[in-house]
């Protein structure tokens, strides 16, 4: 290998671009550039069953997304960057075919001729005297010649990789010396079916130093892989990589996270609303300590204060609400205009599916973002803040117009009450007073006070009866927005319900 540092991330397209993946790319992007090397993204579709176009689109999507683009490697399905591929699996067919005879011919490998009958009878019998699983080597001493006519006379013979007996040493720069000895590695390992297609231990390692990796950091769940990968670096006479092994992500029960009993598609945060600069500030602090108290960091500070000396061992807790509170702090540090680009998208689909029940433009967008920038910790949060401004109509609830210490005729009196004062207090088309003193404000309280009601309720019936919710942005504001006419009319509405309740 040469002296330029190299690492990849070699993901699988049998299913959508996940949460783990997108750490494990980011860890590798973030050493590479705090060591001048190359970021190389490989594509393992070797598994034709689950592999798909459709999901290597989503892999390579989410990492240009995410700002983990290849510097080397698959960027589209028709580009690929650098001279060390294909960096598709599925083109490297030949080349896998010519290292396993390498190994072959120099008695690294033989033919395996037993019959998936015959394996299912070992492991059985292995499993009754509670052993772990492990190949007998019956194959291992069938004579090369004899090997070779039997393979030729059209005999099914897969291609195993001889285990070298003793113990393998990692020195993995996360986890410290590692020792396993090739005892428990199941026995000879497979490389090459009987069809010929190559198996993953094989083809990951044939990969890596064709294309000159220095440095493989992937996930702690491939730990138990390494001694395998070692022995078939050995084997071909390379140098071998450095290793890292990073923490596996955890739930909250600190169980193993999954797609199964968690949100893991990096697609899914992303439709739900959260930046992208959120996503990877939150990946970085999966594992690794910033050394300071700092949380939200750019992957520019990040990049800065990266190493995996402060990669930690222990398994890392997904924690939703830290990564909404991380996400809530990004979304305030958007600019108006940015922050009005990345909010377009939400509300044209939510006019779209009938969420709100006409398209908002940049104008009324725009008006929303002093009332709503503090208010939501994901995007796709400002529909659900604001919706009852883009709607033709409300159907009132009759429970949420009458406060807990009210009847329903001290509710309809306070907005009879007060609706007059609405009509002298805003108009259309009136801007948010944000902060200013508020003179509607003020004269709602002066009215409270003279009918012996607590103000809080009275604004409680108000923002039922105008927003038909509970939580909105700032009451007076979002009247304003609203204009005095939609205002009235839902007031007007609201108390009709309630003289009928």
């Amino acid at each position: 290998m040469s002296g330029e540092m190299r690492v990849r991330i070699a993901p699988s397209p049998t299913g959508p671009f996940h949460i783990g993946t997108a750490r494990t790319a980011l860890f590798n992007l973030l050493y590479a550039r705090a060591n001048g090397g190359t970021y190389i993204v490989r594509v393992e579709d070797t598994d034709t069953a689950r592999s798909t176009a459709e999901h290597e689109a989503d892999i390579l999507e989410g990492l240009r997304w995410l700002g983990l683009e290849a510097d080397e490697g698959v960027v589209s399905a028709t580009e690929e960057r650098g001279g060390r591929g294909p960096y598709r699996q599925s083109a490297r067919s030949a080349r896998y075919a010519e290292v396993a005879a390498q190994l072959y011919t120099a008695g690294l490998a033989y033919y395996c001729f037993c019959t998936s009958a015959e394996l299912d009878a070992e492991r059985s019998a292995r499993e009754k005297a509670k052993l772990p699983p492990r190949y007998s080597g019956r194959c291992a001493g069938i004579a090369a010649d004899e090997a070779a006519r039997r393979v030729a006379a059209g005999e099914s013979a897969a291609l195993r990789f001889r285990i070298k007996p003793g113990v393998v040493v990692i020195d993995d720069l996360v986890r410290g010396r590692v020792e396993i000895d090739a005892e428990a590695l199941g026995g000879d390992l497979v490389i090459l079916r009987a069809d010929s297609s190559p198996l993953y231990h094989f083809t990951v390692v044939v990969d890596d130093a064709d294309m000159g990796i220095t440095h493989v950091i992937r996930g702690e769940d491939h730990l138990s892989n390494t001694p395998k990968h070692i022995l078939l670096f050995e084997a071909l006479g390379v140098t071998l990589p450095k290793f890292a092994h990073l923490p596996l992500i955890l739930n909250p029960d600190r169980t193993k996270m999954s797609k199964r009993k968690s949100q893991t598609a990096i697609s899914d945060y992303r439709a739900e609303g959260f930046l992208k600069e959120a996503i990877i500030n939150f990946l970085a602090l999966l594992g690794w300590s910033t050394g300071s108290e700092d949380e939200v960091l750019s992957v520019e500070e990040i990049q800065g204060r990266f190493s995996l000396e402060h990669v930690q061992k222990a398994g890392a807790v997904f924690d939703r609400t830290r990564l909404e509170w991380i996400n809530g702090q990004w979304i305030r540090k958007l600019t108006h205009g940015d922050l009005l680009a990345r909010l377009r998208p939400f509300y044209d689909r939510a006019a779209a599916d009938g969420r709100i029940g006409r398209p908002a433009t940049d104008d009324e967008i725009a008006a929303l973002l002093p009332l709503i920038r503090e208010r939501i910790p994901l995007l796709s949060s400002a529909i659900e803040l604001t919706d009852f401004l883009f709607l033709d109509g409300l159907q009132h609830d009759p429970a949420l117009l009458v406060p807990k210490r009210w009847e329903a005729a001290t509710a309809r009196a306070a907005l009879e009450a007060a609706r007059p004062l609405i009509a002298d207090g805003i108009g259309e088309g009136d801007a948010p007073l944000l902060d200013a003193p508020d003179a509607l404000e003020a004269k709602l309280r002066t009215l409270a006070e003279e009918q012996g009601w607590k103000a809080g309720d009275l604004f409680m019936a108000l923002r039922a009866a105008a927003t038909g919710r509970t939580a909105t942005p700032p009451l007076f504001d979002s009247m304003r927005l609203l204009g005095r006419a939609a205002v009235l009319t839902r007031i007007d509405q609201a108390i009709a319900v309630l003289r009928a309740a």
